[in-house]
């Protein structure tokens, strides 16, 4: 049953990265913590998010990205491995009611896509401000986009600049988290090298078809209606927590 589940899973989140770019490591955590504890959840995205993002981290772009989002990435992968707040991973953390919360605002935000002053030379405290938030949630929760996404929206990015920084952003934000999680990840006996593997075929198999459908879909009604999915899977998660 684990690994139909597994399997079914990564599959839906491969799909939704292929048509948009991103969102399998949210899409995953929001599916897996309904039917297995946040802190397994965030053990078994880890491998398939590292694996489908490194392709996103190549590119032409990366020196214009560095300046842009240096600090950010360093307070990012500092903070996430540092933060002395709980983690996912730590018994009696609320990770339940976090994820749900972290959905929930993640959703409202994609439904009401606020404005956002532009800032194409961004100053570094504010990116180091973003960073540090970024670390604390993904600590927290295992979910990468909040406040990095937006903050990331209003750099005046081109398409292929910010598929780009998403990539690598993502990747900076999986590979702290490892780090942190550590022996959890690696030692644990409840994570199994095949479930892994299985994870990370139904991924990449999830973003090939994607990919394929990309053409065929309106991206803002599919995002509309992804929004909501996430929105109704964080209130889900507070109810069980309450």
């Amino acid at each position: 049953m684990t690994l139909l589940i597994v399997t079914i899973v990564f599959v839906l989140a491969g799909l939704v990265k292929g048509i948009s770019g991103m969102g399998l490591p949210t899409v995953a955590i929001a599916l897996l913590s309904l039917f297995m504890p946040p802190a397994h959840a965030a053990m078994l995205m880890v491998t398939p998010t590292l694996a489908t993002n490194l392709a996103q981290c190549w590119g032409p772009h990366a020196a214009l990205l560095v300046r842009k989002l240096g600090w950010l990435w360093c307070c990012l992968a500092l903070v996430t491995v540092l933060s002395p707040l709980p983690d996912i991973a730590d018994e009696g953390s609320n990770a339940l009611v976090f994820l749900g919360v972290a959905l929930i605002a993640y959703s409202a935000w994609g439904l009401a896509k606020p404005s956002l002053p532009s800032q194409k030379n961004p100053h570094p405290i504010v990116a180091a401000i973003i960073g540090c938030l970024s670390g604390i949630m993904t600590a927290a929760t295992g979910v990468f986009a909040l406040p990095m996404v937006p903050y990331m929206q209003t750099l005046g990015l081109t398409k292929e600049q910010f598929v780009q920084g998403l990539g690598i952003s993502f990747t900076i934000g999986t590979t702290a988290l490892a780090i942190r999680l550590g022996k959890d990840i690696w030692l644990t006996p409840s994570i199994d090298l095949n479930v892994i593997l299985i994870a990370v075929g139904a991924a990449f198999i999830g973003m090939w078809l994607g990919a394929r459908m990309r053409s065929r879909l309106n991206p803002v009604q599919f995002q509309k209606a992804l929004y909501v999915v996430l929105g109704l899977l964080g209130l889900i998660m507070l109810v069980r927590a309450i």
